[in-house]
C-alpha cells in the first residue's frame, strides 16, 4: 500500500485534474446537454474504461520503459504543456466557447456514446500525461508491491474522476441554463478556464524531472 500521505496528496491531484476542463469534461457536458444526463453517464462509463486501459498499462510496466527512455519524459511533459496552451486558447479566443455552452451533436447508440468516451479519455494526453508521469512518483518499492501500489493509485483517481464526472454530467444542463442567462459569468469562466490551463502548461513546462 501506498503510504497515507502519498494516497491523500495523489488524490488532491487527481481532484485538481479533472476540475480542469478538458476534452473529458467538454464531451460529457455536451452529451449530458444534447442527449440527456443518460447519455451523459453512458459516456462516462467509455471515459472510466480509458483509465482502466492507462491504469493497467501504468502498472504492469510500460510507465518505466517510457521513463528509461532518454528525453522521453521531456517529450511527453513538453507535448502535454503543449495540449494545454491549445486548450487555453480555445477558451480564450475571439469566439471560443465554454464547455457549457450547448453544442449540436447527434443523437447516438448507447454502443456509440460509451466508444466515443473511451476514445475521448485515451486520446487525451492529460490523462497519459498523469498516468506515464506523475503516478511513479507516489510509488515507493520500500512500502510494497509496486504493482499493488500503482492499482491503489489508479483505483483512486478512477474513483475520484467518476464521482465528479457524474455530478458534472447530471449537472450540466443547469449550470449551462444559468450561464446562458448571464453572458458575463459566461465569458468569466472562460477566462477563469484558460487562465488555470495557462498555468498548468508553464508549470508542467518549466518543472524538472524528478
Amino acid at each position: 500500500m501506498p503510504e497515507t500521505t502519498s494516497l491523500l496528496a495523489f488524490a488532491l491531484i487527481a481532484l485538481g485534474m479533472v476540475l480542469t476542463p478538458g476534452p473529458n469534461m467538454v464531451y460529457l457536458i455536451s452529451r449530458s446537454i444534447c442527449q440527456g444526463r443518460t447519455a451523459g453517464l453512458i459516456s462516462l462509463g467509455g471515459v472510466a474504461l480509458g483509465f482502466v486501459f492507462y491504469m493497467m498499462c501504468a502498472a504492469f510496466g510500460i510507465t518505466a520503459i517510457v521513463m528509461a527512455v532518454p528525453y522521453a519524459y521531456d517529450a511527453l511533459r513538453f507535448a502535454g504543456a503543449l495540449y494545454l496552451l491549445y486548450l487555453a486558447w480555445q477558451a480564450v479566443k475571439p469566439g471560443g466557447r465554454s464547455p457549457f455552452q450547448v453544442r449540436d451533436l447527434p443523437k447516438d447508440s448507447p454502443g456509440k456514446l460509451f466508444l466515443m468516451g473511451f476514445l475521448t479519455n485515451l486520446l487525451n494526453p492529460k490523462i497519459a500525461v498523469m498516468y506515464l508521469s506523475l503516478l511513479p512518483q507516489f510509488i515507493s518499492p520500500d512500502h510494497g508491491s509496486v504493482l499493488t501500489q500503482s492499482l491503489v493509485l489508479g483505483l483512486t483517481q478512477i474513483s475520484i474522476s467518476v464521482i465528479v464526472n457524474t455530478m458534472i454530467a447530471i449537472a450540466a444542463g443547469t449550470i449551462a441554463v444559468f450561464l446562458a442567462n448571464r453572458p458575463t459569468w459566461l465569458v468569466i469562466q472562460r477566462w477563469l478556464m484558460g487562465t488555470v490551463l495557462a498555468g498548468l502548461a508553464v508549470r508542467m513546462a518549466t518543472e524538472a524531472r524528478r
